[in-house]
């Protein structure tokens, strides 16, 4: 089967995508997933009403760097006019490399009002809105999607097929319907039997935790890219680990507690040199910082310190302090299991 080819550059010809994540693709995580390996980026989902009208919060979720080139900017709603307002409005504001429209989301407070996966329910409006932003903008437009709004309606080819009619230039499928929301197991049959019905590049995504993971699902489904979500938290350096196994090569070591932290206050740095509001900042980074340690030993200690947090200084300090526990349970030879780990201190003093 011929390469399907992506209507806009690509620097790998199976691309790793940073998904789309309400609250952590922001632009400082995008870059630093860029810098570890991810081909493409998305923005957080946004409201083409509040792009439309010009709402400030929104507006300044749009704002991106040359070096997380490229990326698509991604817009929900449910009424084409709007869908198609905004889209023209990020075309000529800030200019991306594509627009991705957002038919997966799965939370109450946007399908309330039928936005994200709620217009699964009706396809000729899904097709409707495909259109709409088609005509709107001069560049490709996305879609991203699950499987169905539930069992009864699910039909990933189907859907897969009319957003391609539609106008649809690449295609990303979460293989869950909306009713499951990330309960069970993402179905990767059916990212398969999109990606062999349509014409144009499919992304699989769901349940890819790990690069080994990334790897499995593009040799079970020959997708023509994998996009990455909550595999990302606290691991960035998961796109490079996945490029290597993509590409034959061994798998680069994830990163030992020196380098995680290293890494973890890049990103740091990154958000408080974006973000106006520094003790916001650092409140809203504390999620991430949690991911960053999740699994080293005492990380339940760890954690509730840094989900303390009002000033990135301190996150600094933390990880200094825990790095002299770290190396003292190293020399001591002591697994995370091992009663004497609870007389070790990795309080500050």
């Amino acid at each position: 089967m011929a390469r399907k080819t992506f209507p806009f550059p690509v620097p790998n010809p199976t691309p790793l995508y940073l998904a789309p994540m309400a609250g952590v693709s922001e632009s400082p995580f995008r870059r630093l997933c860029h810098s570890h390996g991810a081909d493409v980026v998305v923005t957080e989902f946004l409201s083409a009403e509040g792009i439309r009208r010009e709402n400030v919060a929104t507006i300044s979720k749009l704002r991106f760097s040359q070096e997380e080139r490229p990326i698509g900017v991604q817009i929900f709603g449910a009424e084409p006019a709007a869908m198609a307002d905004a889209a023209a409005m990020v075309t000529d504001l800030f200019a991306p490399d594509f627009v991705d429209i957002n038919f997966g989301c799965p939370v109450k407070k946007v399908v309330r009002r039928n936005g994200g996966s709620g217009c699964l329910k009706d396809l000729d409006l899904v097709e409707a809105i495909i259109r709409a932003v088609s005509r709107a903008t001069p560049l490709p437009v996305t879609v991203k999607t699950r499987s169905g709004w539930n069992e009864e309606m699910r039909d990933p080819v189907g859907i897969a097929l009319r957003m391609q009619d539609a106008g649809a230039r690449v295609f990303a499928l979460h293989a869950r319907t909306r009713t499951q929301m990330y309960t069970g197991q993402a179905n990767w049959d059916e990212i398969a039997a999109v990606a062999a019905a349509l014409d144009i590049p499919v992304l699989g995504n769901g349940d890819i935790k790990t690069a080994a993971d990334a790897k499995r699902m593009l040799d079970h489904t020959g997708a023509d890219g994998i996009m990455i979500g909550r595999g990302s938290y606290g691991q960035p350096w998961v796109f490079r680990q996945a490029r290597a196994l993509f590409e034959g090569r061994p798998m680069p070591e994830t990163p030992g507690v020196h380098e995680r932290f290293t890494i973890a206050l890049e990103h740091a740095r990154m958000v408080q040199a974006y973000e106006v509001d520094a003790i916001g900042a650092a409140l809203e980074f504390r999620k991430h910082l949690g991911w960053y340690v999740k699994g080293l030993p005492n990380s339940a200690d760890l954690r509730a310190r840094l989900h303390q947090v009002r000033d990135f200084a301190e996150v600094e300090a933390i990880f200094a302090t825990y790095l002299e526990f770290y190396e003292e349970y190293q020399a001591r030879g002591l697994k995370p299991d091992d009663p004497d780990v609870s007389s070790l201190s990795c309080e500050a003093a």
